[in-house]
């Protein structure tokens, strides 16, 4: 499967008029390899198309659709255990801008802390919750020290290196919005008072946010089920 990644970068190494042109032909492509699959060919495969599909559609406008083919695939996905490609598309679903698009986010954000997927998209997830949380409410200071904890815990050496000094910079930008932070020592003091040096602390604090993006009756599966099916 062509990650969102990988369009992204095809997209930004041309012109827009070349970008549209690269995802039409990328669309047809692969609803074509969609069309064409076998009877026999399981639910996993179709997902997987499903998704391409989905983030071509998101690329070059057409939301709606993007929606039905990412949230079909979604479900696939969940019933798989194939929990990267699940926010994969709740990161398409929440691109395209529909009425449930934050609902989405919210449940992608739940499974990319949750299990332990690629950091980056892990990351870039909670980004989003940052940028859709008012500069000065502490949600998005939980959401940018998750990521930084994220980076730190999932990655190593040069890897590790880049990824933190982003995350660094993402709640170092943060502090500043949150509370004019410009210095160590009153970083130092902000994230004791927000209380962000325990995952112990803040990791449950997440969940409150999400709560706050996702109503109670709108989860899209069972959060304690699948806490339950995360290997001891």
């Amino acid at each position: 499967m062509t990650s969102n990644k990988t369009i992204n970068d095809i997209i930004q190494s041309t012109d827009s008029e070349e970008s549209v042109e690269y995802l039409k032909s990328y669309l047809a492509n692969k609803q074509k390899a969609l069309d064409e699959l076998a009877d026999d060919a399981s639910e996993l495969d179709r997902a997987y198309l499903k998704l391409d599909i989905a983030e071509a559609l998101v690329g070059v406008g057409r939301a709606e659709e993007c929606w039905e083919m990412a949230r079909e695939a979604f479900d696939v996905f969940l019933v798989n255990e194939q929990w990267e490609a699940a926010v994969q598309c709740c990161d398409v679903l929440y691109q395209s801008g529909q009425p449930a698009s934050l609902i989405a986010l919210g449940q992608g954000v739940w499974l990319a802390v949750t299990y332990p997927i690629d950091p980056q998209l892990s990351i870039n997830m909670l980004g989003y919750v940052v940028d859709e949380t008012p500069a000065k409410a502490d949600g998005a200071a939980v959401a940018a020290v998750t990521a930084h904890y994220i980076a730190d815990m999932r990655t190593e050496g040069e890897v590790h290196k880049s990824m933190t000094f982003l995350t660094n910079q993402l709640l170092a930008n943060v502090a500043r919005g949150h509370s004019d932070i410009k210095d160590q020592d009153a970083m130092n003091a902000w994230m004791e008072k927000l209380q962000l040096l325990d995952p112990a602390i803040f990791l449950p604090r997440l969940s409150l946010v999400l709560g706050a993006i996702v109503p109670q009756d709108k989860w899209w599966f069972d959060r304690d089920e699948l806490r339950n099916r995360i290997p001891d």
